[in-house]
């Protein structure tokens, strides 16, 4: 269960790489309004808004990253709380900007804490 912890939350840290690049770096171009449906003109409008969401996602995916370099015992607790961060902040982000939220990084962040508990 341990290694089990450790690829999910690599791979949770990996998808928040992701999302910050998306957001930072590509909200305006077609990849990132493709992403996250958005106009050409919403996005010019909330770039900014988008690139501090990116960072957001970046202090995410940082925590998780440092958890599974400690290994699976002691960075457990980082796991933990970085994974649960991802859950809430999934379950708010379905509840007021998209359910697909709920299944791209909620779930993801579900099973990575799971993973990390039972560890």
């Amino acid at each position: 269960m341990q290694t089990l912890a450790l690829v999910l939350a690599t791979l949770l840290a990996l998808l928040h790489v992701y999302i910050l690049v998306l957001e930072m770096f590509f909200w305006t171009k077609p990849l990132g309004r493709r992403a996250f449906g958005l106009k050409a003109d919403f996005a010019e409008q909330s770039k900014a808004l988008a690139a501090n969401q990116g960072l957001y996602n970046g202090f995410l995916a940082a925590g998780l990253a440092w958890g599974v370099m400690q290994g699976a015992a002691a960075g457990r607790p980082w796991m933990i709380f970085f994974a649960g961060c991802v859950v809430v902040a999934g379950v708010f982000g379905a509840a007021t900007a998209s359910r697909k939220i709920l299944f791209v990084q909620a779930l993801p962040g579900a099973l990575t804490l799971a993973a990390a508990l039972a560890a």
